[in-house]
């Protein structure tokens, strides 16, 4: 299945393009965003991170195509204090896994379809395997819940470890199937393994810690009246959100030692979206995996 960008028209109209500014794509993936922030303006320019080194490869052609105004980067969104080295107009991000990486069973997102039990958005670093083959069964009971907000994670967890005593897990479909055995699978409802996979994917890849470093790093490298558009797709990755723009879009005041009262001061970042964007039934229709999907945009007040 090709990648299929959520959102697409609507983050990038929540960056109100300029001619001639400086874009950054922090999720380049498949080049959705990317492609369609730099066919809109002959003069904008987009500085494109991703950590997967597939995404690297494949973008080569939109940097070829687009250049000079595209620069691509290996490397972690949440890093992106080191890797940008300039102020920009916008900064857009669509969190979570993309579907090239859901849909290539060698990189053991899913369990669809057989393959290796990896999850890692890089070539370095724990795997999935690792995780259920070596880790006590009380720390995987405490991912699945903590990640996945999976109800019956000391359930699983436990099958996990008696099953591996046996044999070690290696597939996707080995733990599916160890999953399904504890958690039978309802017509109608989402398999019960879905849960697992996405605790496990987000705790391999670091995910949520990753988020909340980019949100941290982004907003310094904003220009005045920049904006920072963040798109997620399960209710932890949207709560980091909604909590932090909170924080930072909230009126401050503090004590004037000089007068009586207290002082408000505008803040310097103005939440654009007090309710998140959502998509259109359209999209869903076209784009199931859209369902889930929340945009939120900022803009930068002053320096």
């Amino acid at each position: 299945m090709r990648h299929i960008p959520v959102l697409l028209k609507e983050a990038v109209h929540s960056l109100n393009l300029k001619e001639g500014g400086v874009y950054v794509d922090g999720t380049f993936g498949a080049g959705g965003y990317t492609t369609e922030i730099l066919s809109q303006n002959p003069k904008t320019i987009v500085i494109a991170i991703d950590r997967d080194p597939t995404a690297i490869q494949a973008g080569q052609n939109l940097v070829r195509k687009f250049s000079p105004r595209l620069q691509l980067i290996h490397g972690c969104f949440g890093n992106i204090g080191n890797l940008i080295k300039q102020k920009v107009d916008g900064i857009v991000l669509d969190i979570g896994v993309s579907s090239m990486q859901i849909d290539q069973p060698e990189r053991g997102f899913s369990f669809q379809k057989d393959g290796a039990l990896d999850m890692r958005m890089e070539t370095t670093g724990t795997t999935a395997a690792d995780v259920v083959n070596t880790f006590k069964t009380e720390d995987i009971a405490d991912i699945l819940f903590q990640y996945g907000e999976e109800r019956h994670a000391r359930r699983i967890a436990q099958k996990i470890t008696e099953t591996r005593e046996k044999e070690p897990f290696q597939t996707t479909l080995q733990l599916a199937e160890c999953i399904h055995s504890v958690m039978p699978h309802k017509k109608g409802d989402i398999d019960s393994a879905t849960r697992t996979f996405q605790a496990l994917r987000i705790y391999v890849n670091d995910e949520l810690g990753e988020l909340e470093r980019v949100l941290n790093a982004a907003l310094p490298l904003l220009k005045k009246g920049g904006r920072l558009s963040v798109v997620t797709f399960h209710s932890l990755e949207d709560r980091i959100v909604k909590n932090f723009f909170k924080s930072v879009t909230e009126e401050k005041k503090h004590i004037n030692k000089y007068a009586s009262g207290t002082v408000k001061e505008d803040p310097m970042f103005t939440l654009l979206t007090p309710k998140p964007v959502v998509p259109s039934e359209e999209e869903i229709e076209y784009n199931p995996r859209s369902r889930s999907a929340k945009l939120r945009t900022l803009i930068k007040n002053k320096e």
